[in-house]
């Protein structure tokens, strides 16, 4: 229904029980931030203390199961019917995950958290030089391929449900092939809910630490004098109006816009600090640091500290958070890359979401982590060292060793709004989306509404001190969804399971197209050139006589078959409609191909006018890949329908494919 038609397109088992939570959460967390807290970080310190194993081990079957997805046969399945292609270029893919999975954190932390590894107590034992290679490590490893994998897993199940099995874009219809039509009631509703909450928990959160930061920037520039309530207030208010702006214009205009120029400026940002900065340490560093990376890659994955009592504290604040973290925002994440993902193929999916922006980071912590260390032990003094407990002015405080301080302080102030917009726009969008089961379309106060509702609560929570209670809520939600997303890999490999059977069905051995009879005629045909007429002709006459004359015999049998004629292409379908299977669909359509110069030019090869031919190419409804039937006779067209019908039927009634065939 047109959204002119329908002041709202919330679903109320999803939307209703979503904000009752939300603001109850809210409400506690504001009226009661101490006690809150309190009750809140002990459950959660049980969780990291009592089941780490379960994130450890999660996350890292994550990574196994998708780098085994990307070298499998599953790899060439495309996200999408089998000719559907890219909706965005590249880089604009690239740029937009990008900035939805890290944004506003890998500004905060890229000096904050080498810095914090550098001078913890976990490591003072140890010289300045394994203090530095540890703190690159343990950077590398929280922000790397294990970070992406929990996203990616989201989101290349999400993509793969939406897109090839025409589900809606939901996180209830990861689970289809294990709860099949119970997505569609209650259980399907509790897991939105779940996905609505932890995206709104994420953002709220992430945005209320991006303000102070942006504030503290502010500051550094003497733009405000003061990181007082105030200007946080007005910081919002600009910044969320604009995101709200840019989420109403859509993913194609307002949010590629704003992560292509913040990519840009990123990576200029970086080459600053690098050619300004000790670059011949920085490369080194990042050389060794990622020969580290790669070496210890299982023994950090796997290692649980239980043998080293002293760091474990490190191990529950550090590794355990940042499994709960990336996890408790992986809704979010998944859904936006899911989104702006259709027509890729899993394995280049899966490569790009795992090591592109993995490597980017690698690049990014080494610049500004290892400068930040090297600046603190040889000009510093210990200097940025004593201030890990103010990490959002850490970076600022940083670029004060570095040429033209001004002017970095401001490009990065900068990337950080531009982060904090792309959050914003892109979160509100996804709970939109979760919020009306994917509607296509919404009215435009639906997006207001959750734009103003972001930022009344973010102030509201950085005002009342609740900003830290509503993070170790967000965190507490990682552990159910950890067991989710596990059965969201169980659920993945039983759709690609049935999908490459259903591709790879064999048609039946008694279906045979070409009899060998009239070979002389077959052998004109071959040895001249096609141009678009006679093909045209030949969708006309052949294709079409042989679909009214099964049209006619299936009506005999009580099926009813339409035919159809299309201008673009121009070509010619016969199609079985159905109430609860895809429809059946064979047609005929005019395909032209280029031709090899050798062609043309050879004397004894057949004569081709010039250097494209034309020729009639099937297609189906299930969009399986076509092919040439320029010489076949009316008959064998006739014998090819029904070898894909036969298929067909014989594919539907199995019961194992009903996911793949219901509509």
């Amino acid at each position: 229904m047109e959204k002119n038609n329908k002041k709202t397109t919330f679903d109320k088992g999803v939307t209703i029980p979503g904000l009752l939570f939300i603001l109850g959460i809210c409400a506690f967390t504001v009226l009661f931030p101490k006690p809150t807290e309190i009750i809140l970080e002990n459950i959660k310190n049980f969780i990291f203390i009592n089941l780490n194993w379960v994130y450890v081990w999660s996350v890292t079957i994550f990574v196994i199961f998708l780098v085994y997805l990307m070298f499998s046969k599953y790899g060439s399945i495309k996200l999408g019917d089998n000719d559907s292609r890219p909706e965005h270029s590249f880089f604009s893919w690239i740029s937009m995950l990008f900035a939805a999975g890290m944004g506003i954190g890998l500004m905060y932390f890229a000096v904050a958290e080498p810095m914090s590894h550098y001078s913890d107590d976990a490591f003072a034992a140890d010289q300045y030089i394994n203090q530095a290679k540890n703190a690159q490590l343990y950077t590398f490893f929280h922000w790397g391929i294990h970070a992406w994998a929990v996203y990616g897993l989201v989101g290349l199940s999400l993509a793969y449900f939406t897109y090839r099995y025409r589900l809606p874009l939901s996180l209830r219809s990861c689970l289809y092939p294990l709860l099949k039509d119970k997505i569609n009631s209650g259980w399907g509703n509790a897991i939105d809910v779940f996905a609505l909450c932890s995206t709104f928990f994420g953002i709220t959160t992430t945005l209320g630490f991006g303000v102070v930061q942006i504030n503290s920037g502010l500051k550094a520039l003497n733009i405000v004098s003061d990181t007082n309530f105030i200007s946080q207030v007005s910081i919002v208010a600009v910044l969320v109006s604009l995101a709200i702006f840019s989420a109403i214009s859509g993913v194609s205009r307002g949010i590629k816009i704003l992560s292509n120029i913040n990519t840009t400026a990123a990576i200029v940002l970086m080459l600053f600090v690098l050619i300004a900065g000790p670059t011949v340490y920085i490369i080194g560093s990042f050389t060794e640091g990622l020969g580290n990376y790669i070496s210890s890659f299982f023994t950090i994955s796997f290692n649980t500290h239980v043998y080293d009592e002293k760091s474990l504290p490190w191990f529950y604040n550090w590794t355990i958070l940042y499994w709960a973290w990336w996890i408790s925002w992986a809704p979010f994440v998944g859904l936006f890359i899911a989104r702006i993902s259709k027509g890729r193929t899993i394995k280049s999916f899966i490569a790009a979401v795992l090591l592109l922006p993995t490597i980017f980071n690698l690049i990014w912590m080494s610049v500004f982590g290892s400068s930040a260390i090297w600046t603190d032990f040889h000009i510093a003094s210990g200097g940025l060292s004593s201030l890990v407990n103010n990490s959002e002015a850490l970076m600022f405080s940083f670029l004060e060793y570095l040429p033209f301080p001004l002017i970095s302080k401001a490009l990065v102030i900068m990337i950080v709004i531009i982060f904090f917009m792309t959050s914003a726009d892109s979160g509100i969008l996804v709970m939109d989306s979760i919020a009306t089961k994917n509607s296509q379309s919404s009215p435009t106060w639906q997006k207001i509404f959750w734009g103003v509702l972001l930022a009344a609560l973010a102030l509201m929570l950085l005002k009342a001190g609740g900003l830290k209670a509503l993070q170790t809520m967000t965190l507490i939600t990682a552990l159910p969804f950890a067991a989710i997303m596990l059965f969201m890999a169980a659920a993945l490999m039983k759709g690609l399971f049935i999908d490459d059977r259903y591709y790879q069905r064999n048609f039946s051995v008694s279906t045979v197209p070409w009899s060998g009879k009239l070979w002389k005629e077959r052998l004109k045909q071959i040895v001249a050139f096609k141009d678009k007429r006679s093909v045209e002709e030949f969708i006309i006459i052949k294709a079409e006589q042989a679909f009214t004359e099964l049209k006619d015999e299936f009506a005999l049998r009580g099926i009813q078959a339409s035919i159809r004629s299309l201008s673009d292409p121009f070509s010619v379908e016969l199609k079985i409609s159905h109430d609860l299977v895809h429809n059946f669909i064979y047609g005929v359509k005019l395909e032209s191909k280029m031709v090899s110069n050798n062609l043309v030019e050879e004397q004894n090869l057949p004569e081709f006018q010039n250097s494209r031919t034309y020729y009639p190419k099937t297609y189906f409804g299930d969009t399986r890949a076509g092919y040439d039937v320029q010489y076949f006779t009316k008959n064998e067209l006739i014998s090819d329908v029904l070898k894909h019908y036969e298929r067909f039927i014989d594919i539907t009634a199995e019961q194992s494919n009903e996911m793949f065939t219901s509509k």
